[in-house]
């Protein structure tokens, strides 16, 4: 049974404020919505964590609930709610440790969802819930068209593969129940202290190390983190974005190439850039049992943005340049 902690609003002191449940709020993504929404002042906020947190205002309600279980009783947290947005699940696992990958991505990002969704609909408030897929339901790599909400799914990795059977069993709740379903599909996310790969990138650019990427000619589509948090609260608002599927960039393309030479210059020195073609760097990767980290850092996968644009009227508000420099001033405190 999940447990409440943090100053409770008595539901007449409300007003317009729209009542929100965050999952993992204390993840990468989640940290920076709670602080935009405390921000705003236009919603009431309970977050969901694993363990008791302190890094928020006595404002903010928490809602400690353990480790996710396909049996999690979330009744206690659905409590007077409008809004649902469900950020955590299992994600790229750098060394994995399942036997059964597949099964555990499923149990996680599919069963827990569904239990969580499934308890949602079944309240008198919860109207919207907002799902945080992931642009590998489309694919790993796109050619010369980027890719859009209209694209069969061809999901490759276990990862994605889970996602995109959650989307699935989403999209069939809300036909069941009138819950509405607000899904969003990101491709990679930077912002201040990023895991993952573009963390590691970042890393080495700021270390002033020679890297093998002046001559690649690929073309990838990134959200800075500002970018994704303002699209996420645009769904859980806009009324056009009750069931529908978003894709999300910052809507500026970049080549590795173009990535690199834009940290360097927010990290306030020169890119220092070895041109070796892309073919070679894919060679050796794949000698070194590294295609996918290669794939990711050659190859394009570029997406269209343009039903957020016209659907939802959606711009994003942080250039590519601006977001780079948030992430390196936030190296520098």
């Amino acid at each position: 049974m999940c447990r409440m902690t943090g100053v409770r609003k008595a539901a007449a002191r409300l007003g317009p404020l729209k009542r929100v449940l965050i999952t993992g709020a204390t993840g990468f993504i989640g940290r920076s919505l709670v602080a935009q929404l405390i921000d705003s002042r236009r919603f009431s906020i309970r977050a969901a964590v694993r363990r008791e947190s302190r890094e928020w205002p006595d404002s903010v309600e928490r809602v400690v609930l353990g480790d996710l279980a396909p049996d999690s009783d979330w009744r206690m947290a659905l409590l007077d709610l409008d809004v649902v947005v469900h950020l955590a699940g299992r994600a790229h696992v750098m060394r994995e440790e399942a036997i059964d990958p597949l099964a555990e991505f499923r149990r996680v990002n599919v069963e827990c969802t569904l239990n969580l969704a499934k308890q949602a609909a079944a309240t008198a408030s919860v109207r919207r819930f907002v799902f945080m897929s992931s642009v590998g339901v489309n694919g790993t790599a796109t050619a010369s068209v980027p890719f859009s909400e209209w694209d069969n799914p061809s999901p490759q990795e276990a990862y994605a593969v889970s996602k995109y059977e959650a989307e699935t069993a989403l999209k069939l709740l809300a036909a069941q129940t009138g819950l509405e379903v607000g899904i969003i599909r990101p491709p990679l996310v930077y912002g201040p202290d990023a895991p993952g790969n573009f963390g590691r990138l970042c890393r080495l650019v700021r270390r002033g190390l020679p890297l093998p990427f002046g001559a690649i000619h690929n073309r990838r589509s990134l959200v800075a983190l500002g970018n994704l948090v303002d699209f996420i609260v645009t769904c859980m608002e806009h009324p056009s974005a009750a069931n529908e599927t978003f894709l999300v960039s910052d809507g500026d393309d970049l080549s590795t190439t173009d990535l690199v030479c834009r940290l360097a210059h927010a990290m306030g020195h020169r890119a220092r850039l070895v041109p070796v073609p892309a073919s070679a760097l894919m060679a050796g990767a794949t000698l070194l049992g590294k295609r996918e980290l290669a794939q990711r850092l050659l190859g394009s996968l570029q997406v269209d943005i343009s039903k957020a644009r016209r659907v939802l009227g959606w711009v994003p508000p942080i250039s590519v340049d601006e977001g780079m420099r948030r992430v390196t001033a936030s190296q520098q405190v």
